[in-house]
């Protein structure tokens, strides 16, 4: 396994900046709000032929002051520890131009019985006039001080010469063999129960849960192997719709929930039991349905409905009215705080995942087109009615298939649409879509 620096510190003073810079990429929102971070974002990083892991941290907050939430402040507080217990490597960001302050002493008190390596690096240096003034920082007793600009990439390379430095030298786990992890990104509405969710799941509070819609304000990756399976699950923010979307956190929260599905393999679309389907919820299936995405529908919070015959039939029928873009998502009733069926979301995902990267043999793909173009013959176009002479699959994840026909333009969208569900029918594509592309057979 990559070796794993944790980047700490109080609030604002450019973790989530230095982490972006690290990572080559906007991976964590950066705002001038203090507390923007919440959840720990992890990220990729490699330094002259050295490979480890970054770790943006929430913003360590005095629980006493007044001015903040004290049950939201000691969850960031916690997750802040608990990235510390799997640290190799700590960095302690610290902010130049306000030099030390009362809460950098309380972070340093925090971090110095640790025993784990320390990086001391001043942040928002921006020239060398303002670096000869990081003496002060001597006095943290974290070693000697790095000055940067995370903002502008200055000296981040001397930090990184440190990190590497402070890295252990001692052979590191190899890497898990076999195929890459299933990416599996939960999406849905703010407070429906994603965090939760993935918390039950894992069996640990890996990702932040609060009654307050929005708490989870990046879209959070958590590694997890499972009876000899690799996932990643990519808590997202809650997708409002667009005209609630009033600043831009929350904009980039959508932006990033959208990235997540693009990644991903699966997506886990949870619903809220007591809401059901909305508009917001309709714009993420057509979403998923038009990166091509395997999907499983979750109905959370199922302890609240009441247990009456023909419930479930119920529910069934307004998904598959409302969610028409993923009709062949599988579907799973949940209670993530009654650890309700919450285990057999990953079979779920397995199953859904293992249809969209399924391959077919061409005599067995060619039987199914058969049978479908059988049991219902296209229409006729002007005197003339579509042929299929020859199918192949040409690629998987999804499973595309590409038709031979004596004319593409004869294809309809009611009958490419038939072709579709009576295609993943025959083949028992249960999870996934398919795509059906069709080329003039010369």
């Amino acid at each position: 396994m990559k070796r794993v620096v944790a980047i700490v510190g109080r609030p604002n003073v450019g973790k989530s900046t230095l982490f972006n810079r690290l990572v080559g990429g906007r991976r964590s929102i950066t705002d001038p709000t203090p507390g923007v971070t919440r959840d720990r974002i992890y990220g990729e990083v490699s330094w002259l032929g050295h490979d480890f892991v970054a770790v943006d941290t929430g913003g360590w907050e005095d629980i006493s002051d007044p001015r903040a939430s004290g049950e939201l402040v000691e969850e960031i507080r916690r997750q802040v520890r608990v990235a510390l217990s799997s640290a190799d490597v700590v960095v302690m960001l610290t902010d130049g131009r306000e030099g030390v302050t009362g809460m950098d002493e309380q972070v340093a008190q925090m971090l110095r019985p640790l025993g784990i390596p320390m990086v001391l690096a001043v942040n928002k240096v921006d020239s060398t006039a303002q670096a000869d003034s990081v003496s002060e920082f001597y006095a943290l007793g974290l070693g000697e001080p790095i000055p940067i600009s995370a903002e502008h990439g200055r000296n981040t390379g001397d930090l990184l010469d440190a990190m590497v430095a402070a890295l252990p030298t001692d052979e590191a786990i190899a890497e898990p063999e076999g195929p890459e992890p299933i990416r599996v990104a939960i999406v849905g509405r703010p407070n429906v129960g994603k965090s939760s969710i993935t918390n039950a799941l894992l069996g640990d509070t890996r990702v932040m849960v609060d009654e307050v819609p929005g708490t989870t304000r990046d879209a959070v990756e958590v590694e997890w192997a499972w009876e000899g399976h690799r996932f990643v699950f990519v808590d997202t923010a809650g997708i409002r719709k667009r005209a609630r979307i009033d600043d831009q956190i929350e904009k980039f929260s959508v932006s990033s929930s959208l990235r997540a599905v693009r990644n991903a393999d699966v997506v886990v679309l949870v619903l809220d039991a007591g809401e059901m389907v909305t508009e917001q919820d309709q714009r993420v299936a057509s979403y998923t349905r038009e990166q091509g995405k395997a999907a499983v529908v979750v109905i959370n919070k199922w302890d609240t409905v009441e247990r009456e015959t023909g419930v479930w039939e119920e529910y069934l029928s307004i998904i598959g009215d409302r969610l028409y873009f993923i009709d062949y998502a599988l579907t799973l009733s949940t209670s993530a705080t009654e650890q309700l069926r919450i285990m057999r979301l990953p079979q779920l995902v397995l199953e859904a995942y293992s249809n969209y990267r399924m391959r077919f043999r061409t005599s067995d793909l060619n039987r199914a087109i058969r049978q479908v173009v059988e049991h219902h013959r296209p229409p006729g176009k002007r005197g003339r009615s579509l042929k299929v002479y020859y199918a192949t699959q040409v690629s998987d994840g999804p499973p595309t298939f590409l038709l031979f026909v004596n004319d593409p333009e004869l294809v309809t969208m009611g009958y490419r649409r038939y072709m579709d569900r009576a295609l993943r029918a025959i083949l028992g594509l249960n999870g996934t879509p398919i795509r059906l592309l069709f080329r003039l057979s010369e």
